[in-house]
């Protein structure tokens, strides 16, 4: 409601028009708030909701991780006295559980691994991308040697961020062009260049390549394209790179063609050198 004070010579129709715009202003301006209000409780409660679910991910795979254990225990000990009586149907189906039980168990690490990029990040530091690149290439050395990759890389920079993640982000990505490969030796190309205030980090490879309407849905979690019967893997990996590179104020991005290959970007903004730095 607008209360208007007596006037001299009482109110005229250009009084009554700016009283109008007034209360259509005011009414638009509770509005808007009533709306940035709600956006507002729904952010906080979605943010609520996702940290409950990544903590209930991280709690679930850890609690099955004993139990895992213990069923991996007792089937090896099947198996072990399968092969001494020589039953070749019970020596099938241990090696289809061990297989399972192996499976699963890598869903299980992939989960907690996901869960873990928000709730149990480092601090973020100085860190070398050159050496966190060579320890992704070190521990893909045997995987390298196997499928007698070629891998090249230029020189990169220093960024603030959390090494460890960044180690697993290029790992998961090098590893998925180990992976996703046809019958020629894979090409992989790593490298760096600053666009727009933003690092952009590259992964090229020479692989099978991804159509385009899966540009989008391959970063989401459980989503694979192929059997795996295929290609092994859980669905995991580029969610957890999505992750890690959005905790690191970036985003991930692929350009791909079926039978040419795929570059995977992510970018990381340049920031100033500081030795300490929150979470998130």
């Amino acid at each position: 409601m607008i209360a208007l004070g007596n006037k001299e010579g009482g109110y005229g129709g250009e009084d009554q028009k700016a009283v109008e715009s007034l209360s259509v202003a005011i009414v638009e301006a509770l509005r808007s708030k009533r709306i940035e209000d709600r956006l507002v409780r729904q952010t906080e409660e979605l943010k609520r909701s996702n940290e409950e679910l990544e903590q209930f991910a991280y709690v679930v795979s850890h609690d099955l991780q004993e139990p895992l254990r213990s069923i991996n225990g007792f089937v090896q000990l099947l198996a072990r006295r399968r092969r001494e009586v020589k039953d070749e149907k019970s020596e099938h189906y241990t090696e289809r559980i061990v297989a399972g039980v192996g499976r699963m168990r890598e869903l299980i690490d992939d989960l907690l691994e996901y869960s873990r990029v928000s709730t149990r990040g480092n601090l973020f530091e100085p860190v070398d991308c050159g050496e966190i690149v060579t320890e992704a290439l070190a521990n893909l050395e045997s995987a390298i040697d196997k499928s007698e990759a070629a891998v090249t890389c230029d020189e990169f920079p220093r960024v603030q961020g959390d090494a460890s993640q960044l180690t697993q982000l290029f790992q998961n990505l090098i590893g998925n062009a180990l992976k996703f490969r046809n019958e020629r030796a894979p090409q992989i190309h790593i490298n760096a260049e600053k666009r727009d205030g933003v690092w952009v980090f590259s992964v090229r490879d020479n692989g099978i390549g991804i159509e385009p309407q899966y540009f989008e849905r391959i970063f989401h979690v459980f989503q694979r394209l192929h059997s795996q019967q295929e290609y092994a893997g859980t669905g995991i990996g580029l969610a957890i790179c999505k992750k890690i590179a959005e905790r690191h104020g970036g985003r991930i991005w692929v350009e791909s063609e079926p039978g040419k290959g795929s570059t995977f970007n992510f970018t990381i903004p340049e920031r100033e050198m500081v030795h300490r730095e929150s979470r998130e």
